[in-house]
């Protein structure tokens, strides 16, 4: 363990935070309730939710700053988050400032270029696929590059994620680490499971309904099991739905299947840890999809910690948290048949999803976000 003695303030500037629940947003709560636990001064800057939202429910260790901004990567938000650093360039200067997410990445690397807005410490976080449309844009490329050149340190949560920026960004290697994800604070420990449909394999998917997600896959890949096993399965689905017509397309296919499929739409926490512990399977099959990639998915291990074996696509940061054939089944993605063959397999072999499950459990365990923190917040490398 790292002595962080006389440590500074910690500030982390984030647009994915509380209510939000996707990935980056729980990455960014957690490591900064692992930071406080750590012994730093922590202030969250975050995007401000409406009066009345259940933020004004919450009792973290931390101070929280609520700017007021949408919390999207436009410019109107990089100007905001931008604004305020520079009003509060003074006690920056003098403290470690942590970019957990793209939307503060932007603004800070047009500051960066001012003596006035270096902090004492600047630490940045990649996932995967901001990597991927920084470098795709040239002017954005251009002025990440110089940031991550200004940087202290950089940490991505997957070897997939790491291996991609050094891809694009070969100079970020000298500084770069590795802080893997753990399990949500509040589900450390998750209750017994629960079968409501003794008559039914429940097959759970939980992320929002997104291309990248791979929904369509789970669905055409139940279409094929026999007909007899049609009978014993349902397929939940829980996740907000976002802009477009993935959402009405899933509507549609699962208007003409002959198993059961429900929506959940966006739902608490609790009524998540009802479904996963009412669950039997846990799938989710992301994809790359354009510039969008899985970086690490740490649904799979809140699945795992529920203990559901789990299916998924070989793809991205998920072999880091499926461990083939121990935890789950890794299908190599686009093959209809092969992720077919590995739904019959659990559906028809409880000792098999037992076995996974138990498995999964353990594997849930093995990080913990105080390990990444303290990883994150060690002394900078050596620049020689």
């Amino acid at each position: 363990m790292v002595n962080h003695s006389e440590k500074l303030p910690l500030f982390i500037l984030t647009h994915e935070f509380f209510p939000k629940r996707g990935g980056i947003a729980t990455f960014t709560e957690e490591m900064a309730i692992a930071a406080h636990k750590l012994g730093y001064k922590v202030e969250i800057w975050a995007p401000v939710v409406k009066l009345g939202d259940a933020k004004l429910e919450q009792n973290w260790p931390f101070k929280v700053r609520w700017i007021p901004l949408k919390g999207t990567h436009d410019l109107s938000c990089q100007f905001k988050m931008a604004r305020h650093m520079i009003k509060e360039r003074r006690r920056l200067r003098h403290s470690i400032v942590y970019l957990p997410e793209p939307g503060p990445v932007l603004a800070m690397s047009y500051l960066h270029f001012f003596k006035a807005f270096k902090p004492a410490q600047l630490l940045i976080t990649f996932h995967g696929t901001e990597i991927l449309r920084f470098a795709s844009r040239p002017i954005a490329r251009f002025l990440v590059s110089k940031l991550i050149k200004k940087a202290d340190t950089i940490t991505t949560p997957s070897r997939f994620s790491n291996k991609l920026l050094y891809q694009y960004f070969p100079f970020s290697q000298h500084k770069t680490r590795i802080t893997p994800c753990a399990l949500r604070t509040n589900i450390q420990n998750p209750p017994t499971k629960e079968k409501s449909l003794p008559d039914k394999i429940v097959i759970l998917t939980v992320g929002r309904l997104h291309p990248r997600k791979g929904h369509t896959y789970v669905i055409e890949a139940l279409k094929q099991l026999p007909h007899n096993l049609l009978n014993q399965i349902e397929y939940w689905i829980v996740g907000p739905e976002r802009r477009g017509k993935y959402g009405k397309h899933l509507q549609q296919s699962a208007n003409q299947v002959d198993f059961g499929i429900r929506f959940f739409g966006k739902i608490s926490d609790e009524e998540l840890s009802n479904c996963y512990r009412k669950a039997d399977i846990f799938a989710m099959t992301s994809i790359n999809h354009g510039k969008s990639v899985e970086g690490f998915g740490l649904v799979y291990l809140e699945a795992s910690a529920f203990a559901l074996p789990i299916i998924a696509h070989d793809v991205g940061g998920a072999p880091e948290a499926v461990l083939h054939e121990k935890t789950g089944l890794l299908v190599p993605p686009e093959n209809s048949q092969a992720l077919t063959k590995a739904f019959y397999r659990l559906i028809t072999d409880k000792q098999l999803r037992n076995q996974l499950g138990t498995n999964g459990l353990a594997w849930a365990k093995h990080h913990s976000w105080q390990d990444s923190a303290n990883i994150l917040l060690s002394p900078p490398p050596s620049k020689d």
